[in-house]
């Protein structure tokens, strides 16, 4: 008994020191604790307000507490003597395995979080994204799930979308139709323009303002190209584009307005001396 109070007399000052820093300690993994909980939930309410998917919320805000979390407790073990080199080297290459081994999921969840944090596009969009045109169904941390006019569903890899163009052809609620119509050289481009004109204007679907365009853009090998700029609502597209074509045929059959199809003359000619005649001979490329 008299050792043990005499060890405890001899080693006062250093315990009184070691328990200090225990305390220290103690008080740095509370603090680290109500930090990231105030952090975490800081995130939260940030977040929630920029539309982002709760999932994702969640998962962003519970990696940020954990970080606090480890970091603080990596201060108490140093702050009270305990070597914490070798743990943070264990992580680092327990960190850097994970990831080696899970590079494509983890490229795959960093794109799905900018997904849903820039908001490129939204459930519903018509888009093109990935080299793949359809509807989006669902927006995943990993996949982006969209559906094709064929009805197709098609999972696309979120880094394979934002590896590549995007294209949102519903973000803005009105669109341009480009339609290019060939006529024949001998048609009157006057008379042809105000057909095509009378066509789109007639089309109640078709706006007012921008207004529609009509011109001529290009001299082909076989015809006049003119361009036909309707400007629609995004939803009224696809309609407006086939009916359009079907009704610009119609009308430039009943005005007499050739379309003309590809094709070429072909001249066949006699060596000097040899009789015979020239003819022309015109051959269909299509």
């Amino acid at each position: 008994m008299n050792e043990s109070l005499d060890w405890v007399a001899e080693n006062q000052d250093a315990m009184l020191l070691f328990g200090g820093k225990v305390v220290v300690a103690l008080i740095i993994i509370i603090a680290g604790f109500m930090i990231a909980r105030a952090l975490s939930n800081f995130m939260v309410k940030r977040l929630d307000k920029s539309n982002i998917d709760n999932a994702v919320v969640s998962f962003l805000a519970g990696i940020l507490k954990a970080i606090i979390i480890v970091a603080a407790i990596l201060m108490s073990l140093s702050h009270v003597g305990v070597q914490t080199t070798s743990f943070v080297a264990i992580l680092g290459a327990a960190g850097l395995a994970i990831g080696l081994s899970l590079q494509g999921s983890l490229a795959n969840f960093a794109s799905g979080v900018l997904i849903m944090i820039y908001h490129p596009f939204k459930s519903g969009d018509y888009v093109d994204a990935g080299g793949i045109q359809g509807t989006v169904q669902r927006i995943e941390l990993f996949t982006t799930i969209l559906k094709t006019p064929d009805n197709k569903l098609v999972i696309v890899p979120n880094s394979r979308i934002t590896g590549s163009e995007i294209t949102n052809f519903s973000e803005e609620p009105t669109r341009r139709v480009d339609l290019v119509i060939g006529v024949s050289y001998k048609a009157d481009l006057k008379k042809t323009k105000e057909v095509l004109m009378d066509v789109i204007t007639n089309d109640e679907r078709v706006l007012k303002d921008p207004a529609p365009r009509v011109a001529v853009t290009a001299l082909s090998d076989s015809s006049v190209d003119l361009i036909v700029r309707p400007w629609v609502n995004s939803s009224d597209y696809w309609p407006v584009y086939w009916d359009l074509m079907e009704r610009i045929k119609n009308a430039l059959d009943e005005n007499g307005i050739g379309i003309p199809y590809p094709q070429m003359d072909v001249h066949l000619h006699h060596p000097e001396g040899e009789a015979g005649e020239m003819r022309v001979l015109k051959v269909d490329k299509t």
